[in-house]
């Protein structure tokens, strides 16, 4: 048995041990070893520390207890079994005695070891250089001060309560206290160690509610975060007193220790917990109760004032510019004159719905794939900047056929993904297919070809699993590279031919060694690895591989963004990820739970990632990740140098974060103001918009993010990236935008108007080191109360119920096709609110991918739609509106547009043509459903050629010909050797 245990603690420490070196390894090739031993350097100290407290506090008491045993013979039944226990346990004793201390100082131990991040905070704050409103003292204390405290009176109030409940056993084991006929019999040792562990635990309870005090600014629990009406004029008062009172009971306590007179702390501790539940409990209550409540619109005021002034500052909402927006309902002709710049940067390519279309179009092979959800971002060609849909060519591990399903496949020769697809966002070709800028293999276009930027792409989203890669010079190679189908190296009679390579970076520690190989093999639990032939001298293995997960490793203070983006970047592709600070202790600011507030239709799908499930009340976006595609290397910038919780991070981990002064100007053009900061903000403003304490309280203005209308679900509208220049701004900006409607009340019709429309400057600049003054602003329009501007809801129901709209998509839907409604875009042009949406159609063939169709517009009641956006804005506002879309050069086959008020009629285009010919096809298809139920074939097949026939002349009709499938993709290619 002995020898099991030997052996089964040896294995687990060989498992601990590779578990640590290989990180080790890991640390030091990305270059933050600092961050690996700092880390790890600090949780041990706080293991020890913690460890040692509870353990030698268990001790003690338990030694003390032991010592001050009394030495009797047994005078009774209970006495004498007492006596058996102690002899039985006597040959343990010491055992038990180190035992008991080890166990509990390990549970310690663990626990506090896991606070670390608290620890480092308090040892390394930094001020913020303003002052809460209640105490006057600076806000750094209560986000870095205040949880140490608090953690540090927690861990020794459970020390000193554990240790008095061993000391308590220990006494009743060796007859230091026992019961008797006259009542409960304790030595004088007994007492004085009883006494003072009493004492000791007092003095820390005196503490924790003079702490107590301050974390009333904290509090959730009333009306509004922070210190309301009754905690500033019961509970803080109530607080001091029960500090001073438990610090008068601990020094009765101590006090009685030694001179052995118990009755005076006794009634001590029952004034105590008299004025604990009178002081505490009824007195608060009482005050709320008939002082707060009956007049609480009043009293409440100033407080509600401090909470929406630190609300608004914790989150970022302070220098929030607010603009009163008076939209115009009426669509007149050259209304978008002035809007020119932002009509010719309308996105129509929606990224949610385009990854199908990338694949068909761009995938080329099996085993690349492209994310659910594409990404927005810009470029500049010729001179002009342009919103572009982009994405990479990932690696796809479950695209490769199940006869190469082997390790040497998967871990050795599928290792990376190749080349950027992007396609312009404002416009599409005549057939209604992305416009790229840059696309193939081998990768060309307007953002370079695959020799003026690396195209591999080593660390993706989806590469999840470990690659080894690497070999001497000379060596042939043996990973998959990309398809030559389409090169001019390929040859008719072998056009699937697949180039191979060797990766030439540095990118993960290196197994040529076996030391290394064994360590790796035990952390992946792999023997292939251990005993293949593929792995030689130069051998690198490549792990962690997502930019989320190497961000997180290298900085484990951050939270982070859900959605990294991915950019070409002097040469290179990087990953751009967000890093944000944050707290849950800052005075007076309202919690936000992060995955609440970031959900919406899209993460609801899985289209992008969401926020852990995790409080915070305060929030920055302090850091400016990058990892990149090719060698995994990480970036970290401070983006928000001011921040004092990224101050005291950068005295913790000083050679970790570079300033944002060494980000190149190509990396400055593609940072973009983050997608979960943004949510989170936006969904603190329904209500923090509101400034005024008294309409604050009256709830009466409150917002909510609209429900997003081209879902199923009940999930919010996302938030969306566009170019275009705000009322009352000099220069177009690529922003984050979103809206607002009335508040929604559950189990209540609401009305779906548009009451504000909220957008984030993304633009810092292409300037080296030099962020614009403008990046980061948020400007809001406020609507007036009694405004008629639809919201987003009615927009889309006026969009499905207008019968002239109806007729037309209708066409769409004929034969083997499905419409799909993009993303509903609200644009602040014309001197009101403009609404874009792109209408896609998909063939329901198993290739087949969405294709931009038609697009609907809408301006206050009036909606138009037409083959291309252009022609869409011209119909809307009287034939001319004044502006040029991005499509304004696409040609498609001509076909009927118009538009509508939503009224009762009002349509300024009919076509009697399409109206008969649906009639037909609906009429046929009754004539074929009804001759099936007769089981009469011959008249089912005449009403089939009806409906063709019909088809046919609704097309004519129509004048534009349905979407049809794509060609399917390249056939896979043959194993890799």
């Amino acid at each position: 048995m002995p020898t099991i245990i030997v052996v089964a603690a040896l294995v687990v420490a060989i498992l601990i041990f590779s578990g640590a070196y290989t990180e080790l390894l890991w640390f030091n090739q990305v270059g933050f070893t600092e961050v690996f031993w700092t880390e790890r350097i600090a949780k041990l100290l706080i293991f020890l520390a913690a460890f040692l407290i509870m353990a030698a506090g268990v001790y003690f008491s338990i030694r003390v207890a032991y010592k001050a045993r009394p030495v009797y013979a047994p005078d009774s039944a209970r006495e004498d079994n007492l006596n058996r226990y102690q002899m039985q346990l006597e040959p343990v004793r010491r055992v038990v005695m180190i035992g008991i201390p080890i166990v509990f100082g390990l549970f310690a131990g663990t626990a506090a070891m896991a606070q670390w991040e608290k620890v480092m905070l308090f040892l390394y704050r930094v001020p913020f250089g303003s002052t809460d409103p209640q105490f006057g003292l600076d806000l750094s204390f209560y986000t870095n001060t205040l949880p140490f405290l608090g953690f540090l009176a927690g861990m020794l109030i459970s020390a000193t309560v554990i240790a008095f409940i061993a000391g308590l056993l220990t006494h009743y084991l060796y007859g230091a206290i026992r019961l008797t006929e006259r009542g409960i019999f304790a030595s004088r040792a007994a007492q004085i160690h009883i006494s003072v562990l009493a004492g000791f635990f007092l003095l820390l309870l005196a503490a924790n509610f003079w702490l107590g005090q301050f974390a009333t600014l904290q509090d959730n629990t009333g009306y509004r975060a922070g210190a309301m009406f009754t905690d500033v004029h019961a509970v803080i008062p109530t607080k001091a007193i029960l500090a001073v009172a438990a610090l008068i009971v601990a020094i009765l306590f101590i006090v009685a220790a030694f001179i052995g007179k118990w009755k005076l702390p006794l009634i001590g501790t029952g004034m105590l917990i008299v004025t604990a539940i009178v002081a505490g409990g009824i007195y608060p209550w009482a005050i709320q109760q008939w002082q707060v409540k009956p007049s609480e619109g009043d009293v409440e005021l100033p407080y509600i004032a401090r909470n929406i002034d630190m609300t608004r500052d914790a989150y970022g909402l302070t220098d929030m510019e607010v603009t009163p927006y008076n939209a115009s309902t009426t669509a007149t002709a050259g209304a978008l004159r002035q809007d020119a710049d932002t009509a010719a940067n309308i996105r129509l390519l929606d990224p949610n719905l385009m990854s199908s279309t990338f694949a068909q179009l761009e995938q080329y092979r099996p085993y690349y794939k492209f994310p659910k959800t594409l990404n927005v971002d810009r470029y500049t060609i010729d001179g002009k900047v342009q919103d572009a849909v982009i994405a990479v060519r990932e690696l796809n591990p479950d695209g490769i056929s199940s006869t190469q399903q082997s390790w040497y496949n998967q871990h050795l020769v599928y290792t990376h993904g190749y080349g950027v697809v992007a396609a312009y966002g404002n416009t599409v070709t005549s057939d209604g297919k992305p416009k790229f800028m840059q696309s193939g293999v081998p990768s060309t276009g307007e953002l370079g070809t695959d020799t003026s930027y690396q195209p591999r792409i080593y660390f993706g989203q989806s590469t999840t699993d470990y690659s080894v890669v690497g070999a001497p010079e000379g060596t042939a190679p043996i990973e998959l590279d990309r398809p030559q189908g389409n090169t001019p190296e390929s040859t008719a009679d072998n056009p699937a031919d697949e180039s191979l390579t060797t990766f030439g970076g540095d990118a993960g520690p290196n197994v040529g060694n076996w030391f290394n190989r064994l360590m790796y093999a035990l952390k992946f639990q792999s023997t292939d690895l251990l005993l293949t032939n593929g792995v030689n001298e130069s051998s690198q293995i490549l792990y962690d591989r997502t930019p989320a997960e190497r961000v997180a490793k290298v900085a484990p203070y951050l939270t982070l963004d859900g959605n990294p983006y991915p950019a070409i970047v002097d040469g290179k592709v990087k990953w751009i990820v967000d890093g944000y600070t944050t707290s849950s202790n800052y005075p007076y600011s309202q919690q936000q739970q992060l995955q609440e507030a970031t959900t919406d239709s899209l993460t609801a799908a899985g289209g992008v990632g969401v926020m852990p499930n995790a409080s915070v009340n305060y929030i920055r976006n302090s850091v400016k990740a990058t990892v990149d595609a090719y060698d995994g290397s990480v970036d970290l910038y401070a983006w928000d140098a001011e921040d004092p919780i990224l101050k005291a991070w950068q005295k913790v981990f000083p050679t970790s974060i570079k300033p944002f002064a060494e980000m190149s100007g190509d990396l400055m053009s593609h940072v973009r103001y983050p997608e979960d900061l943004f949510k989170v903000q936006r969904e603190l403003l329904g209500r923090y918009h509101v400034t005024d304490p008294t309409n604050f309280f009256k709830n009466t203005l409150a917002w909510s993010v609209p429900e997003d209308p081209t879902s199923t679900t009940k999930d919010k509208q996302p938030p969306y990236y566009l170019s275009l220049k705000m009322p009352g701004q000099d220069k177009t900006a690529f922003s984050l935008t979103t809206s607002f409607i009335p508040q929604e009340v559950t189990g209540t019709d609401s009305r779906n108007i548009l009451y504000g429309f909220m957008a984030a400057n993304g633009d810092a600049g292409n300037v080296k080191g030099v962020k614009s003054a403008d990046y980061g602003k948020l400007q809001l329009l406020e609507l007036p109360d009694a405004t008629q501007v639809p919201g987003p809801g009615q927009v889309q129901n006026k969009f499905q119920s207008d019968p002239t709209v109806s007729e037309q998509l209708n066409v769409l839907k004929l034969g083997q096709t499905d419409v799909i409604n993009g993303n509903l875009l609200t644009l602040p042009m014309g001197g009101g609110m403009l609404y874009v949406q792109p209408v896609y159609v998909k063939s329901t063939g198993s290739t087949s991918y969405p294709t931009l169709q038609r697009v609907l517009v809408a301006f206050g009641d009036k909606i138009g739609y037409a083959a291309t956006l252009n022609e869409a804005l011209d119909l809307l506002f009287d034939g001319d509106s004044g502006a040029a879309a991005g499509d304004v050069d696409v040609t498609k086959e001509p076909g009927t547009g118009g538009t509508s008020t939503g009224g009762t009629g009002g349509t300024t285009s009919t076509n009697p043509a399409l109206a008969k010919a649906l009639n037909d096809a609906s009429a046929a298809i009754k004539e074929g459903q009804a001759a099936l139920a007769k089981g009469d074939f011959t008249a089912y097949g005449a009403a089939q050629k009806k409906l063709e026939a019909a088809i046919a002349a609704a097309v004519t009709a129509e004048g534009a010909a349905p979407a049809t499938p794509a060609p399917t993709a390249t056939p896979t290619p043959s194993a890799a050797p």
